[in-house]
């Protein structure tokens, strides 16, 4: 994958609809050497699929927050599977570290997080969390 497969991952991630001939005209390339590309990506599965992703449905804005948890490893499993009953919790990440897992959590209130929080470090095996605001979002390609 070279730089232009790049750029052409980054417009399709921002708008997946776009028109070949936009996208060549937006880089600067042939309409053909676009669809090309694209097709290849798709074939060689760098391109698994396209989505749909549909706004909040609610008029209430919402709140994010980043969750760091510690936990004792052998209960990762088991903490796993108890964070999937919040719904609160849109991603789950294992990572390295000071820290085991990375949690993104979504709430309308910032009342309702805290709460969250709270219960997550009475969760058996959480040794200790970090919680961090996010105040907004500079590159969104989810």
């Amino acid at each position: 994958m070279d730089q232009l497969d790049r750029r052409i991952i980054a417009a399709l991630q921002h708008n997946a609809r776009e028109s070949t001939s936009k996208i060549a005209a937006k880089l600067g390339v042939a309409r053909t050497t676009v669809h090309e590309r694209i097709r290849r990506l798709e074939k060689n599965g760098s391109i698994a699929g396209y989505s749909v992703i549909l706004n909040s449905l609610e008029d209430t804005p919402r709140v994010q927050v980043i969750v760091l948890l510690e936990v004792q490893q052998k209960e990762t499993t088991r903490i796993i599977k108890r964070l999937e009953a919040y719904p609160e919790v849109k991603l789950c990440l294992s990572i390295n570290g000071e820290f085991d897992l990375l949690l993104s959590a979504e709430a309308p209130r910032l009342e309702d997080l805290d709460i969250l929080v709270d219960d997550l470090a009475k969760i058996p095996g959480v040794q200790r969390t970090n919680t961090s605001v996010v105040f907004g979002r500079r590159i969104d390609r989810i």
